[in-house]
């Protein structure tokens, strides 16, 4: 989504009568807060019910949203490197030579009176230190710590004669070198925790040339464990592999919309899953009484109670999944689009119809994921899923939807629209008798334009032109799109600029918002990730992927950052932003894409063009996280970047 200043869209009270049959239960505003979870059945009808793994450089979490907490077992921490501050001795460490540990002049400690010293000698010379290290099963977080100094008589600012390499079993944590001499002591830190329940060694060896010295000295290392065990319900994301299937007839105007859905799913997890949670996202633009997403009669489960403003909806299933077990729910589903040019409304004769079907929520270690919608950004969180979506309509509407769009004839005057998508995270359509253009990218992607009445015919075409250019831009980068034809809604009255769904965008007339729009086909729908936990994930990388495919470098952007407090941090989610609304688009946008330029400035152009292709590659069709993508930059260059990710504000 690109943000621009909002304006006022009132959400009519609309009737839900059609649904008689169905037994029914920038400096962006902030989010409109939670409704009450009551809930009270539609007119004439019955109430359903009440109401990675890798090494990455630690950091404070970010703030995150409340969920439904799993229960877990205690952990008791504990610090697993013995003599780390070497004041006992050398056991257990093993040294190349006895005058590694040592307490003599030319260095001092950084606590009590002995230290690491290695090299210093200036010439070719190689001094080894480890130590074999237990890191306990059960605590869910391990940390390596230590302190280090380096001087050197190198007098080079651009070449890495000696270095400093610090590796646990066989990952390299980092190098260090000449180049990174400083007065005093410096305090590392590595999140471990890949390596929980394992037998490693800690090791160090540093090596110098054949003249000038360079010390590289340590002292006061640590590795504390830390944080509960992962929970009986583990951090498996279930349910896996949804596969939805949607049947609704429209109305006239396309504004109400009535039938059935039904969704199968998998148990990944090991622990049994007996309830699933449905969110009827767009349930946030009505009240709990007047709810423009209405489910009812569901078969595979029983409906419990809405909540989080009535967006979600608990189902407990007919009998518990073990782990490989699937299982189907259905139900009944009313749909009334309210009154607003919005990613869910109608402007006039055209419905934008995004985040009306019903999904699942995920759960995962840290239990279901229940977080608030948001109207600042996204809240959205889902698995890659199947979806096939039969539309009947008038005839006098188009249908632009997510997938691959095949049309019959219906009843008189009407046309039934069948969307087929694979591996897409949410299904979003319009309906409307816009005006339609068509062409193909280089590359050969399918592009369809569909504009409001008010578009001209240049404007659309000018469109046309710029989506056959992104899509192949982001292709080259980042991986082919996979997701067949990709059609763009074009209407000059969306007050949030853009957004995007899968193979499915809404969107002003401008290149720039539908260059960063079609970025968020890989951004967001291919590598995944929980838009309200971490938006940065999706919105800065593909502010930076808009970047590059308009030939923009990000030259000095980072040079106008001022942070609005101790507390702002690139990596905050959603919960901090809607607190803090006026600041999300410059941080999240701004500074989390001229973070991303500084990355590519530091390791250079080629590996940070291959991280991301291989990033994007490693979570196709996944979920990235922070610390993923941390440990995968981490390990695409032999430069420290620990300092990088504190300058930066980018922590998880």
């Amino acid at each position: 989504m690109r943000p621009t200043p909002r304006k006022a869209v009132a959400a009519s009270a609309l009737t839900l009568a059609a649904l008689a049959a169905v037994s029914l239960p920038a400096t962006p505003a902030t989010a409109t807060p939670e409704r009450t979870a009551s809930v009270t059945a539609a007119p004439g009808t019955a109430s359903t019910g009440t109401a990675s793994t890798g090494v990455a450089e630690t950091g404070s979490a970010a703030v995150a949203p409340a969920k439904a907490a799993a229960a877990a077992d205690a952990c008791t921490p504990a610090q697993v490197i013995t003599n780390g501050g070497f004041e006992s001795g050398t056991s257990p460490w093993t040294q190349s030579s006895t005058s590694v540990i040592t307490s003599r002049t030319g260095q001092s400690a950084h606590g009590g009176t002995a230290f690491a010293w290695l090299d210093g000698v200036g010439s070719t010379h190689t001094d080894t230190l480890s130590q074999s290290v237990t890191i306990p099963s059960g605590c869910a977080a391990a940390t390596l710590t230590f302190w280090l100094h380096i001087d050197t008589a190198e007098t080079t600012s651009s070449t890495a004669y000696d270095k400093l390499t610090a590796k646990i079993g066989t990952t390299t944590l980092a190098t260090y070198s000449n180049l990174d001499k400083n007065t005093g002591y410096v305090q590392k830190s590595f999140d471990v925790s890949a390596f929980v329940g394992q037998t490693v060694s800690l090791a160090f060896t540093g090596t110098e040339d054949s003249s000038l010295q360079s010390s590289f000295v340590l002292d006061d290392l640590a590795l504390n464990t830390s944080g509960d065990t992962v929970p009986p319900a583990d951090a498996t994301r279930t349910p896996a592999a949804p596969s939805y299937t949607v049947s609704l007839t429209s109305n006239t105007a396309g504004t109400v919309w009535t039938g059935h859905e039904s969704a199968t799913f998998t148990n990944a997890s090991a622990t049994a899953l007996s309830e699933v949670y449905l969110r009827l996202w767009d349930n946030y633009h009505g009240t709990c009484t007047s709810m423009p997403i209405a489910v009812g009669n569901v078969t595979g489960g029983t409906a419990g109670a809405l909540s989080v403003g009535c967006t979600a909806l608990q189902i407990t299933l007919a009998s518990p999944l073990t782990q490989g077990q699937s299982a189907t729910i259905g139900f009944d589903l009313g749909i009334t689009v309210p009154s607003g040019a919005d990613r869910f409304g109608y402007d006039g004769a055209f419905s934008f119809i995004g985040n009306a079907l019903p999904l699942l929520a995920v759960k995962d270690g840290a239990g279901w994921h229940l977080d608030p919608y948001t109207n600042n950004g996204e809240s959205f969180y889902s698995l890659a899923a199947d979806f096939k979506v039969t539309l009947d309509h008038p005839t006098t509407l188009l249908v632009p939807a997510t997938g691959s769009s095949v049309d019959v004839a219906g009843t008189s005057g009407r046309t039934v629209t069948t969307a087929t998508a694979t591996k897409v995270r949410d299904f979003a359509w319009a309906a409307g008798p816009f005006s339609k253009i068509s062409g193909t990218s280089t590359a050969g992607t399918p592009i369809n334009v569909y504009s409001v009445t008010g578009i001209s015919s240049a404007n659309a075409q000018s469109m046309l032109t710029t989506a056959k250019t992104a899509v192949d831009a982001h292709a080259a980068r980042f991986g082919a799109y996979p997701y067949g034809e990709l059609d763009a809604v074009i209407d000059n009255n969306f007050w949030f600029g853009g957004m995007e769904y899968p193979g499915f965008v809404l969107d002003l007339v401008s290149t720039t918002a539908l260059t960063h729009e079609i970025g968020h086909q890989w951004w967001y729908g291919i590598v995944g990730d929980d838009e309200y936990t971490t938006p940065w994930l999706d919105e800065s990388f593909t502010d930076y992927a808009t970047d590059l495919a308009l030939g923009k470098t990000g030259t000095s952007c980072w040079s106008s950052v001022s942070w609005a407090s101790s507390a702002e941090k690139i990596t905050n989610s959603m919960a901090y932003w809607d607190t803090h609304s006026s600041r999300y688009s410059t941080v999240v946008y701004g500074y989390g894409k001229c973070a991303l330029h500084d990355l590519r400035r530091l390791i250079g152009d080629t590996a940070m063009t291959k991280l991301l292709k291989d990033y994007a590659t490693s979570h196709w069709y996944g979920v990235s996280t922070t610390a993923e993508f941390k440990a995968a930059a981490q390990a695409a260059t032999t430069t420290d970047l620990t300092s990088f990710w504190t300058t930066h504000r980018i922590e998880g």
